[in-house]
């Protein structure tokens, strides 16, 4: 049985979400504060620990999140921390984050998830629009 591809517009209070099974690829951009980010978030989760528990190929997720709530930041801990415990095991799993040279709390964010894992996680900016 394949693996379910994900795929969420964006909304006014919610990221796009696009999955690749077959590239090994999760990607979220926009701004993040759902009404209820658990309910959001539990989807993008279960894609995540089902790759990894049927599949053994490297995992890369892109995040360009400009704005996370406090429960969307939650959730980000926990696929993160999924993502910590497949890479403590062996697996290739890599998180990049594009954040906008002129936001720095985005870059703050990114860089205080990166500082709790050990796993290959690169922050990017993301090229200007100009």
């Amino acid at each position: 049985m394949t693996l379910e591809t994900l795929t969420f517009a964006a909304t006014a209070s919610s990221p796009r979400v696009r999955s690749d099974a077959e590239a090994g690829l999760l990607e979220l951009a926009g701004e993040s504060y759902p009404e209820n980010s658990f309910e959001f978030f539990q989807p993008i989760l279960a894609w995540v620990e089902d790759f990894l528990a049927r599949d053994d190929r490297p995992l890369g997720v892109e995040l360009r999140l400009t704005y996370l709530n406090t429960s969307s930041i939650k959730c980000m801990m926990d696929l993160l921390d999924a993502m910590e415990e497949a890479h403590l095991s062996g697996r290739a799993v890599s998180v990049t984050w594009f954040y906008d040279p002129e936001n720095d709390r985005a870059l703050d964010l990114a860089e205080e998830f990166r500082e709790d894992l050990s796993l290959p996680f690169r922050i990017v900016p993301m090229p200007s629009e100009g």
